[in-house]
C-alpha cells in the first residue's frame, strides 16, 4: 500500500534525524528511510566512540566551499550553545577538549539516543534497514521506491551524506539524485584525510612511524591559504594527525605542504647565536626539541653527522638545518582516500539551494543538507554543527 507524508527524509545520520525531528514537531508528518538497520553509525564512531557533537567557536570561518557565504544563514540561526541546550536537556554529560571541542562523557549513543527520542517525541514514522530503488515526481508529489513499497511525499529532503568512510555504508545516492533533477555537483575529493607519499621516497622516513610532536603546516596562498598548529604523526605510509588532517582539506594535488618542526623556535638563529658556548654534539642537542628518534632520524635522512658538535659546524649547515627544521617542504603524492577521511569535500553546489530552506530553487520541495552539500568544515566538531544546522534549516522550511 502507498503511503503519504509531508516530507520523507532519505538518510537516519546527524542531517537527517535533527531535520526529521524538527519538522515533524512543526506538526508535518514525517517519515525516515535508511538503507541501515542502525541509526547514525557516524555518529556512533566519532570522537573515538564519545562524538565530539560540536564545538563551541563554530562559524562560518571554520567552513571550506565554493560558495563561503551560503553557511552563514544556517549557521547563525542555530549555534553550538543551541544544540548544546538540547545536550543540557537531556542530561548528557560532556567536557570540553582541545579549542573548543565537545564530547560526551560517557558515549556517542547518548546523542543517538538523544535525536531518536526527539523524533518519536515528533512522530517520526522509521523505515529502517529500507533500500531505496529510486526517487521520481508522482504529479505533485515526490515518489520514493523502496523494497519496502512506494512512499509518497510532498518534500523530499536527502540527507545521505558524502563519500567517507565506505565501510559503514557510505555512497553517491545523493550526487545521483541531484543530476536527475539537474542539480550542479561540485567536484568531490576526499576532505580531513591522511597524506601519503612515493613509497621509495618515503622509505627512509617510514622508519619514523609512530612519532608525534606539535607542529605548524600551511599550504595554498591568499584566500585559499590554509595553516593550522596541530599535533603530526609520521605512518609508515605518510603523515597523519590534526595538523596534516586539518591542511588536507586545503591541499590540491601537486602542491606543497611547508611544515615547521619547531614552531616556536628559529633553529638556525638560535644555533648561530649560542654556538661558541654549545658543548653537545648535533644529535644530543636536537633530542632537547625533538622526540629522540626524530631528531636522529632527522639527522641521518638529512645528511648530518648525528656526532657532530654544533662549535665545530660551519654556519652554513646550520642554517641548512634550521632551514630543514623551520620550512620542512614535501609534495604529498596522494592521500588514503575516502576510507580513511572524515569527511567528503565538494557536493550540492549550494548556488542551486536557498540559504533558509536549503531547497533547490528550480525543484520546489527538494532539499539537500549535511555532507552531501558543498559545505565542509574543519576538524574538531565543525561537521556535525553544520548537520544539526542545516538539518534545522530544512525541518523548519518544510511546505505543508
Amino acid at each position: 500500500m502507498t503511503r503519504q507524508f509531508d516530507v520523507a527524509v532519505i538518510g537516519a545520520g546527524a542531517a537527517g534525524l535533527m531535520c526529521a525531528a524538527v519538522a515533524g514537531s512543526q506538526g508535518k508528518t514525517v517519515v525516515l528511510i535508511d538503507h541501515s538497520t542502525r541509526l547514525a553509525e557516524k555518529i556512533r564512531i566519532s570522537g573515538g566512540g564519545r562524538c565530539n557533537f560540536t564545538n563551541i567557536n563554530a562559524g562560518p570561518q571554520h567552513f571550506l566551499s565554493d560558495n563561503p557565504h551560503f553557511c552563514k544563514s544556517a549557521l547563525s540561526r542555530y549555534t553550538p550553545q543551541d544544540f548544546l541546550s538540547l545536550i543540557k536537556r537531556y542530561r548528557i554529560a560532556y567536557h570540553e577538549k582541545h579549542k573548543g571541542q565537545l564530547f560526551c562523557d560517557n558515549s556517542a549513543e547518548d546523542v543517538i539516543a538523544m535525536l531518536k527520542a526527539e523524533c518519536d517525541l515528533a512522530g517520526t514514522q522509521w523505515r529502517m534497514g529500507c533500500a531505496v530503488q529510486g526517487v521520481g515526481k508522482q504529479g505533485a508529489a515526490f515518489r520514493i521506491d523502496t523494497d519496502a513499497g512506494v512512499l509518497l511525499a510532498a518534500n523530499l529532503v536527502v540527507a545521505t551524506g558524502g563519500l567517507s568512510i565506505p565501510k559503514i555504508g557510505a555512497t553517491d545516492f545523493a550526487y545521483r539524485v541531484a543530476r536527475q533533477f539537474d542539480v550542479k555537483v561540485i567536484d568531490t575529493r576526499p576532505g580531513l584525510v591522511p597524506l601519503t607519499f612515493d613509497s621509495v621516497a618515503w622509505q627512509p622516513l617510514a622508519e619514523l612511524s609512530g612519532v608525534a610532536l606539535q607542529v605548524g603546516v600551511e599550504t595554498g596562498e591568499k584566500k585559499a591559504r590554509g595553516h593550522f598548529l596541530e599535533d603530526l604523526l609520521f605512518t609508515h605510509r605518510g603523515l597523519s594527525g590534526p595538523a596534516i588532517l586539518q591542511i588536507s582539506s586545503f591541499w590540491k594535488p601537486g602542491s606543497p605542504l611547508l611544515i615547521n618542526l619547531l614552531p616556536d623556535l628559529d633553529v638556525a638563529a638560535y644555533l648561530i647565536e649560542h654556538k661558541s658556548t654549545l658543548k653537545k654534539n648535533l644529535g644530543n642537542l636536537l633530542a632537547q626539541w625533538l622526540p629522540a628518534r626524530l631528531a636522529d632520524g632527522w639527522l641521518l635522512v638529512n645528511g648530518f653527522d648525528h656526532a657532530a658538535r654544533v662549535a665545530d659546524t660551519p654556519d652554513k649547515l646550520l642554517r641548512r638545518l634550521g632551514e630543514t627544521l623551520n620550512r620542512w617542504r614535501i609534495v604529498p603524492g596522494g592521500s588514503e582516500g575516502y576510507r580513511k577521511a572524515e569527511v567528503t569535500m565538494g557536493g550540492i553546489d549550494t548556488r542551486e539551494l536557498s540559504q533558509q530552506s536549503m531547497m533547490v530553487d528550480k525543484v520546489p520541495g527538494l532539499h539537500f543538507i549535511g555532507e552531501a552539500v558543498d559545505v565542509t568544515g574543519w576538524l574538531g566538531g565543525y561537521n556535525f554543527q553544520w548537520a544539526w544546522a542545516s538539518g534545522m534549516a530544512a525541518g523548519l522550511a518544510i511546505r505543508a
